[in-house]
């Protein structure tokens, strides 16, 4: 199989379609993340459907001083990982293509979720993201279309752009692929000077120490409420010896800081500690948020949650998050 090469929406219209048509949209500069949406695009498109991967770099998403000129274009890299991964067709339009009277006047409007986080950091960023993915959901006309969980705020949004309008296609959301020390992987990495790289590694060990903190207080937790309560069942345990586990678990569960001010807690700690990092981690946001809005949670949550971060590490910015769950005994993710 070729993977085809793509510059306007005429050509990919006029492909035969048989099956479902999936589509990974990208600004470029793919890496395993980015194989990992075109492989799992392959597996639901089957194979009578079509994968096809979007390659452009919007300039609306892009503020005054963000990288958009230095932003890497490899498109000949991009079209031979895409055929690796098992695309059909790569689409790579000319920004003329996409804007063909200019920069839009009618726009969508990321509304308030649009403000918070990432939002706050980069006003109208979300706006752009946004009014790009409809134009290129319209131009591809898709019948799933995938995204990675890395980027959760774009996700969240965009699965709600496409409730709130009626727009005619599956949201997918893929888990964030990562490198073998844990760092996520961006194709911002590639920013990285080997120093900056292990100051870097902060945001996802903050992650893991949030995340390992709830599940050691969920799995207490659990284990507190399998102990009898009666006299006499707790002699019976006794016999056996575990009484001192249950009362350990007991105390260790009442006595703890739990749920969302304990993952706060762990992942600031693991943060003050890499504060001797040289280069020094400039940290942006932390947040524990409702992935419905992109609020921060109260101590007393139950539901799908967020833990988010994001940081510059001399001159790149990165962002990384988990997903969690409060509310049931060893939930976390």
């Amino acid at each position: 199989m070729t993977t085809a090469l793509l510059s306007t929406a005429d050509e990919l219209h006029a492909r035969v379609r048989h099956g479902r048509r999936a589509v990974v949209m990208t600004m470029g500069a793919l890496h395993e993340g980015h194989a990992t949406l075109i492989r799992t695009a392959r597996e639901i498109a089957g194979p009578e459907g079509e994968v096809v991967v979007t390659v452009f770099v919007n300039p609306l998403q892009f503020g005054a001083g963000e990288d958009l000129d230095r932003y890497p274009r490899t498109l000949d890299a991009d079209l031979a990982l895409a055929h690796r991964a098992g695309a059909d067709a790569v689409f790579a339009p000319a920004v003329e293509e996409v804007y063909p009277g200019g920069e839009p006047q009618v726009r969508i409007t990321a509304g308030p979720m649009g403000g918070r986080l990432e939002g706050a950091t980069r006003p109208g960023h979300f706006d752009g993201m946004l009014t790009v993915v409809a134009k290129l959901l319209h131009l591809t006309r898709p019948d799933v279309a995938l995204y990675g969980q890395k980027d959760a705020q774009q996700l969240a949004l965009i699965r709600r752009m496409v409730r709130d309008l009626n727009f005619g296609v599956e949201i997918v959301g893929v888990p964030t692929v990562r490198e073998e020390d844990g760092l996520a992987l961006s194709s911002r990495n590639r920013y990285l000077a080997p120093e900056e790289r292990a100051t870097a590694l902060t945001l996802s060990r903050a992650l893991f120490a949030g995340r390992d903190r709830h599940a050691a207080q969920e799995a207490l937790r659990a284990r507190a409420q399998e102990v009898p309560s009666t006299h006499a069942r707790a002699e019976a345990l006794s016999a056996i010896g575990e009484s001192r586990a249950a009362a350990d678990a007991h105390a260790v569960a009442t006595a703890a800081p739990g749920g969302p001010a304990a993952v706060r807690a762990a992942a600031r700690q693991a943060l003050d500690e890499a504060a001797r990092f040289d280069p020094p981690l400039d940290l942006d946001y932390l947040a524990l948020v409702d992935p419905a809005d992109f609020t921060e949670i109260a101590d007393d949550f139950t539901g799908e949650a967020v833990l988010a971060i994001a940081a510059k590490v001399g001159s790149t910015r990165l962002i990384d998050n988990i997903p969690l769950t409060f509310g049931s005994p060893g939930a976390a993710l």
